[in-house]
């Protein structure tokens, strides 16, 4: 069987014709089998959905309990047999519930990586490398350029702001699906035990980490209203973790002039830093860096490499380059939502 015969790409997503289903389907389809919980890649509407237990969860949170027809949990490392094809769900290490999908059938597998990450995560499983004879790779930060510094000096850096400037309060703009968590978590680790502030956009899904037993210690909701919660002088020396659009917006005023910062992995782009505003630039990535998307590559031992939704030129020479066959998958509708 040759590998497009197994996988393909079509409008609506990857396909696989023997076992018809859809990978992460970018529009709703009969049968979606989904990686992990972020916008670009679970959608609602689908006829049926297989996904782990997480990502059902906050599929549920971002899209109400009827997201899809029916919907069934994948157990990490369990095959199951869909028309004649095994696919069996591997940890990708990206957020809470993320997956690698392995597709396979007689004697070739291919493994849909989705988003993945290779740094220690204290929220989520780690990436585990699968052997396949082909290998779907994402290709977010896939040029020599990106090298991601180490989380817990980025965290580091944090903290001292913290200490250098009591008076003042610390806005850390995350996404709200496993960036904001993963950031209270290392925040966590660096010895910081006091109260972490969250705004309301991160209450739901940080609740969710924490029933699938995720510690992030002490939260309260960054509110200002002196009918809700404490006045302004409260937040000096505080940390408040927002979405990224909060902000710019007026709820961000409200604090006592707020050192603004921003973990993502495009904080390591200087355009984008000012782009922003940011005053404290966290290179904090939930996507690969060049090195780390290279070396996977390697570990896998996959004969041919597909590459998606990033900077698919460099990555799929760089392959070529040493002795890989590779092409570009050029699929349309993922965005970079986690960073």
């Amino acid at each position: 069987m040759r590998p497009q015969d197994l996988l393909r790409p079509e409008p609506a997503g990857l396909y696989c014709p023997p076992g018809d289903f859809y990978i992460d389907p970018t529009r709703p389809v009969d049968k979606a089998l989904i990686t992990h919980g972020h916008s670009d890649h679970a959608r609602a509407g689908h006829g049926a959905v297989l996904a782990t237990e997480e990502t059902l969860a906050i599929m549920a949170v971002r899209h109400g309990e009827h997201f899809a027809g029916t919907m069934q949990a994948a157990d990490l490392g369990k095959p199951l047999a869909i028309n004649g094809v095994e696919v069996t769900f591997h940890p990708a290490g990206h957020v809470l519930g993320s997956a690698q999908i392995a597709v396979k059938r007689d004697e070739l597998t291919i493994v849909a990586s989705g988003d993945y990450k290779r740094r220690r995560d204290p929220t989520c499983r780690g990436f585990e490398p699968v052997a396949c004879n082909v290998f779907i790779t994402e290709a977010t930060f896939a040029l020599p350029v990106f090298r991601h510094p180490d989380d817990r000096d980025e965290i580091a850096r944090l903290m001292a702001s913290v200490r250098r400037f009591p008076e003042r309060a610390h806005l850390v703009g995350a996404y709200a699906l496993g960036k904001a968590q993963r950031v209270m978590a290392l925040i966590r680790e660096a010895g910081h035990a006091g109260t972490i502030h969250i705004h309301g956009a991160l209450e739901r899904l940080t609740a969710l980490y924490r029933d699938f037993g995720v510690d992030l210690g002490d939260l309260a909701p960054a509110t200002t209203d002196k009918a809700d919660g404490p006045g302004i002088d409260a937040f000096a020396g505080a940390i408040i973790v927002c979405p990224p659009s909060a902000m710019s917006d007026r709820w961000a005023r409200r604090f006592p002039d707020p050192v603004t910062a921003f973990a993502s992995g495009w904080m390591g782009v200087r355009q984008r830093v000012r782009q922003r505003g940011v005053e404290l630039p966290l290179v904090i990535s939930d996507h690969c860096d060049w090195g780390e998307l290279t070396e996977t590559i390697g570990e896998v031992g996959a004969e041919e490499v597909w590459v998606t939704h990033g900077r698919e030129e460099a990555l799929v020479r760089w392959c070529e380059l040493n002795g890989i066959r590779a092409r570009p998958l050029h699929l349309v509708g993922y965005e970079d939502e986690a960073e």
